[in-house]
């Protein structure tokens, strides 16, 4: 069913990009039309962020890094984190996959064009959301191409347009059903500045200027040619004119004109002056190149009131300019597949608690180490209810560096929690895990850093002095060797939190459901290539450490008890042995009740001390049945892992509700 009864009228004067509600969420927006878009809405207001996968972005040179954030869009918890610090009231969402012949990773398409789609406006609260303009395709219409309408059935042929199809479909269910405010524009052939120089058009106006064409595929296969510039306000016009109505609705965003290759060769000779024939046929055809692919733009102009103005002449004449403007060798460096692929980043994630005098020591040495290795970084702090000023100390740091992120739990929920806390924020491309004591030494992180390079997927910091007294010293390495002989998987031995993990082994571990954590054993659980790093641990660099014996029991028992079935083996074991020593005895008291009856008066102390021994095995069986009880009780109540209170970032404090409240 189609809407009805929107006004259709596009005044000339208005200013498209100050009318949509902001924050403005651009998603892709290091893509040819994403950055586009950024520009034209940087240049008529602040409150726009721009979404990369990775910085630098080429495209976004010139653009200030306060308007970029770079975030990997098929990590939930990457755009869960996005989400509650920009808090958007419009979203541009450009991200694609597969459109390119060089884009081939069939997981990766479907992944990017639709499951990242669906977990986003999940994420997204539709009472506060404005507007949702999602970058579909042309080619969701696959085979059916020769202007068909929006209601049309959809052919697809490749797995990038069946990823754009499905998309468009959940559009359609999230709009009409959902009512999320969300539109879909079908895009056609668009060309222009910024667009990547392996494709047609940038080719033909660089060969163009040479006075000459470029290679060309057959002459009959056509396109609808659309100017960039165009494509960008039918953004902003859809984002404005989103009424409930529209919700769900894909429109056709085209000029509606069927442009063959010939067609495109002779606008080009007049605009460029060539001499010579073109090559036709010099160049293979896709598997899903069409003689008639077109769009009908009846419904957008009817809704949105939106038509594409520039002239195919006149884009190739504003593309020209901008390959003038990248100067000599400027247009070759731009080659999407050749161009070098950016270093690798960390995440260093740091659980605090009584640690606010250390925070800035370790902060700064943490600095240091990054840009000695040279390579991307964020530092993510977590305030696990510390009842000292360490939420004080992250905000001040926060407010100097933007690389830095706060998180505040509202209570203690322990170190491991902490760490989960800051692997679901985190965006880099590895984590590394810290105490805030300053008994992890940063500096180690240049060697980690280098196994990675190496190919290691996990590096682990192995403690192989502790500068602590002796007989605790011992107890440590005691219990990492009780706890190795005991798991049921391969456990390092002296390997602590402290470790860089690649974002596939972090990206599995948050898969892990349970509730009472033990990072090392389920570090170990994940597998991956896996090695250690020998380093000798300091004592606490101030105060005093909050660990005791108690804890440390504690710290046993959960390691034991989350990654063993040694105990209740044993136990299983005992009870056989004595099952059949109990026989054994039964069968002796018999014998000499019928041969010497006179000795059974004797023997009370044996009596005493078998039934207290019986006694003391079956509480302690009891005791460790309970231990994996209380696991399980644990897990099955599914309360939240650990509760932030507060985000902390650019020297500001954002209170957190649930992720699921709704504002009213």
């Amino acid at each position: 069913m189609s809407p009805a009864g929107v006004d259709s009228s596009l005044p000339g004067d208005v200013d498209w990009a100050q009318a949509p509600k902001g924050p403005i969420l651009v998603l892709g927006g290091g893509g040819f039309i994403g950055a586009n878009l950024v520009k034209r809405l940087l240049r008529s207001r602040a409150d726009v962020v721009a979404v990369v996968r990775r910085l630098p972005a080429w495209r976004l040179a010139d653009v200030d890094n306060r308007h970029l954030v770079e975030v990997d869009l098929i990590s939930v918890p990457e755009m869960r984190q996005m989400v509650e610090a920009i808090r958007p009231r419009t979203v541009f969402d450009l991200t694609a996959y597969g459109a390119y012949s060089f884009e081939t990773d069939r997981d990766l398409t479907y992944q990017t064009n639709f499951n990242s789609l669906v977990a986003l406006v999940d994420l997204l609260d539709k009472g506060t959301i404005a507007a949702f303009v999602h970058a579909g395709s042309s080619s969701e219409y696959g085979n059916n191409a020769a202007a068909p309408a929006e209601t049309a059935v959809l052919l697809p042929n490749s797995h990038y347009a069946v990823s754009k199809a499905a998309a468009a479909h959940y559009i359609s269910y999230a709009g009409r059903s959902l009512g999320f405010p969300i539109v879909n524009l079908r895009l056609y052939s668009v060309y222009g500045p910024l667009e990547d120089a392996s494709r047609l058009i940038p080719n033909l106006v660089r060969r163009g200027l040479e006075r000459q064409y470029p290679p060309f595929v057959g002459p009959d296969t056509a396109r609808d040619f659309v100017y960039v510039d165009d494509v960008c306000e039918a953004f902003l016009v859809a984002a404005t004119r989103l009424t409930p109505e529209l919700y769900g609705e894909s429109f056709n965003i085209g000029t509606g004109l069927q442009t063959t290759i010939r067609d495109l060769a002779k606008t080009a000779q007049a605009v460029f002056g060539i001499d010579g024939p073109a090559d036709f046929g010099a160049m293979p055809g896709r598997d899903w190149d069409l003689n008639a692919w077109y769009a009908s733009t009846e419904k957008t102009t009817r809704f949105l009131g939106w038509v594409a103005t520039t002239k195919l002449a006149d884009g190739l004449r504003f593309t020209a300019e901008w390959v003038r403007s990248l100067g000599p060798g400027g247009f070759e460096a731009l080659t999407k597949r050749d161009r070098p692929r950016a270093r690798k980043s960390i995440t260093a994630i740091i659980a605090c608690y009584m640690d606010e005098p250390a925070i800035p020591i370790l902060y700064e040495r943490l600095v240091t180490t990054f840009r000695r290795i040279g390579v991307e970084y964020e530092i993510i702090f977590v305030n696990d209810g510390s009842p000292d000023d360490c939420a004080g100390a992250i905000l001040k740091l926060t407010a100097a560096d933007s690389q830095v992120i706060g998180i505040t739990h509202s209570r203690n929920f322990g170190s491991q929690m902490a760490f989960r806390s800051g692997m679901e924020m985190a965006t880099k491309d590895a984590c590394v895990l810290l105490d805030g004591d300053l008994q992890d030494p940063p500096e180690l992180i240049e060697q980690f850093y280098a196994r990675w390079q190496e190919g290691s997927d996990v590096v682990f910091g192995r403690r192989v002095k502790r500068d602590m007294p002796f007989i605790w010293g011992l107890l440590y390495k005691a219990f990492y060797r009780v706890f190795a002989a005991f798991s049921y998987v391969k456990v390092p031995l002296d390997a602590g939190d402290f470790s860089l993990m690649d974002r596939r082994v972090v990206g599995w571990l948050l898969t892990c459901p349970e509730r009472d954590l033990f990072m090392r054993g389920l570090r170990a659980y994940v597998g991956f290539k896996q090695v250690g790093v020998d380093y000798v641990r300091p004592e606490r660099a101030f105060g005093t450490s909050t660990n005791n014996l108690l804890k440390n029991i504690d710290w046993a028992k959960r390691g034991i008890f989350s990654f063993s079935n040694t105990p209740l083996n044993m136990l299983t074991a005992g009870g056989v042995a004595l099952l059949g020593l109990s026989g054994l005895l039964g069968l002796v008291a018999l014998m000499i009740r019928i041969f010497a009856p006179q000795m059974v008066a004797q023997g009370i102390t044996t009596i005493l001390i078998t039934i207290l021994f019986f006694g003391a095995i079956n509480l302690f069986a009891i005791g460790v049945v309970g231990e994996y009880v209380a696991k399980i009780m644990e897990e099955v109540k599914a309360r939240p892992r650990m509760i932030r209170a507060a985000l902390l970032k650019n020297g500001e404090t954002t209170q957190l509700l649930p992720e699921k409240a709704t504002l009213r």
